[in-house]
């Protein structure tokens, strides 16, 4: 059953940020990556509220709905923490949530159960680990892709404005080439090693036509419309932060996510490689003890929920049922 959710904004930590929420019980927070919006949870609201929860997806700062702050320094995870526990606060008060991220929603997720524990019940990650601090590793990619003179998408992310004005230059275009790339369909290594470090992001990746079933046209129609609203300068802005937010985590003290824990990726998803030798398993069970990670998910590249609900969602409202 399709539900068409209610939207709310939510007064948190300073700015407003739009929810999309369906049905009634427990709340599930849902937080989208990049460069997504709660549109990105569409496939798993329905099956997640009924299952006796409330889903709630947000559009995270500086996306959609929500507001943008225009200072680089308003993306510090530290502050989208903050608009994750007012949430919290505002949907559940005085009882603790459960918190679903994607993407760069996975490390918000993995370090609000870690900072405050109070406020999470359970926690699922779906592409990026909780490795400690993964800017980490993504310092050492962006510092190595330098030192080789070869491409790396999050270096060309920092100098502000460049990747804006390539991106916005044809929202459409952009987003079914950021998409397709890296997806099951594309090959994310575009993104990183292949060009040289003067290279230009998007002239490598190709706009596919007709594009993978999974993002239907009535799908890019809606996200264009949502990126052309809002820009591209707050989502750019997360990526500007990733090396004072690895300094700021490095004196919060202990990382380890201790509720239980969901861990999903897809088996073509390149975020794999973001930790050494590919062993991403290996590398969280430290930080993540009550971790329940089944095995890559079979033709799912990067947009985990996006292009195989039907293997996903399941996978999801079963671990839900079983807290």
């Amino acid at each position: 059953m399709v539900m068409t959710p209610d939207f709310k904004h939510i007064d948190t930590n300073g700015i407003s940020v739009r929810a999309a929420i369906v049905g009634a019980g427990p709340l599930v927070l849902l937080v989208h990556g990049w460069p997504e919006s709660w549109h990105a949870w569409r496939h798993q609201m329905g099956p997640i509220a009924e299952a006796g929860f409330t889903a709630c997806a947000i559009d995270v700062r500086g996306y959609g709905g929500s507001d943008k702050p225009h200072p680089v320094e308003a993306y510090a995870m530290r502050e989208h923490i903050a608009d994750l526990v007012g949430v919290i606060d505002a949907l559940s008060p005085g009882e603790p949530a459960i918190l679903i991220g994607h993407d760069w929603g996975a490390p918000m997720v993995w370090y609000t159960a870690a900072l405050h524990a109070d406020h999470v019940r359970a926690v699922a990650g779906l592409s990026v680990p909780h490795v400690g601090i993964i800017e980490e590793e993504m310092v050492r990619l962006c510092d190595a892709s330098k030192a080789a003179g070869t491409f790396f998408y999050q270096n060309y992310f920092e100098p502000e404005g460049v990747a804006e004005a390539e991106i916005e230059a044809d929202t459409r275009s952009s987003l079914r080439r950021i998409y397709y790339a890296a997806s099951a369909d594309g090959d994310f290594s575009r993104f990183m090693g292949e060009h040289p470090e003067d290279s230009v992001m998007l002239d490598t990746v190709i706009d596919p036509d007709p594009f993978p079933a999974w993002w239907s046209e009535a799908d890019i129609d809606y996200m264009t419309g949502e990126f052309e609203r809002s820009g591209f300068r707050g989502p750019l802005n997360r990526y500007r932060n990733v090396r004072s937010d690895r300094d700021w985590l490095a004196g919060q003290g202990d990382l380890t996510v201790r509720q239980p824990a969901l861990y999903l990726i897809g088996d073509a998803d390149g975020v794999r490689f973001f930790v050494p030798d590919g062993d991403v398993l290996g590398h969280m069970k430290p930080y993540v003890p009550n971790l329940h990670a089944p095995d890559f998910i079979p033709g799912v590249g990067h947009w985990t929920q996006q292009e195989k609900p039907e293997l996903v969602t399941p996978l999801i409202v079963s671990w839900l049922k079983g807290l």
